[in-house]
Formats: C-alpha cells, structure tokens, sequence
C-alpha cells in the first residue's frame, strides 16, 4: 500500500466534503474503499465502499456484524499506521500556522514520498 494523493482543506471541513469536492468521482467503482464513520452516505457514491455498521441501544450488533467490523477494522489498521507514521513528522501533527499553504502541500507530498521509499525498501 502506498501514498498516492494526500487532499487538503482550508479550516475544519468534514472528510466527506473533501472527498466528494476533489477526488471523490474520479475512484472506479472496481475500487474498495474502506472509510470509518466519518464517511456516512458514501455508499450513493460509489459502489464497492464499506464502513461500519452502527449499532444503537436497540439494536445490538449481530455476530455477523461483528465480524464484518473485525475484518473491516484489519484492512483499515494498515492505513491508520501510515496516518501515524504521517505525524511523527511534528508540522503534520499540528495545525499550520505559515503564511503559504503551498509550501505546505509541498512539504505534505515530501513527507509521503519518504514515508512510501521507506515502505518499498
């Protein structure tokens, strides 16, 4: 697995909002996508996305369910250790606070150049 974009927003925009407004159209539906709960409705969207099932105090998850967020949760851990790795870097961990947002995505696409020679090696 490996970095391929990274998208950025001005301010606190919902992750389903920047997807939707940069690269959300041109993922084939032959693509799994495998979101948390932050992507609620991405289904109408695209075809072959998973997150996971909610569960209420009225309605307890099945076994069946259960298990699909256990398998769901294995594919999505290999994203949320890049995400980790992303912010060892202290300027991605934090908001940035420069007076150029270029240099920053420049930096972001540095950082995630590193991050992915390190995997391949």
């Amino acid at each position: 697995m490996e970095i391929l974009d990274v998208q950025e927003a001005k301010g606190g925009e919902h992750d389903f909002t920047v997807d939707k407004d940069s690269i959300g159209s041109s993922v084939s539906n032959s693509t799994s996508l495998d979101a948390d709960r932050g992507y609620l409705g991405i289904e109408a969207c695209h075809a072959n996305s998973f997150i996971p099932i909610k569960s209420s105090k009225n309605h307890q998850l099945t076994k069946k369910e259960k298990a699909y967020h256990k398998k769901l949760a294995r594919r999505r851990v290999v994203i949320e250790h890049i995400n980790c790795k992303i912010k060892t870097f202290k300027s991605m961990a934090y908001p940035y606070r420069g007076h150029c947002c270029n240099r920053h995505s420049l930096r972001m696409t540095l950082i995630c150049g590193i991050i992915n020679y390190e995997r391949r090696v």
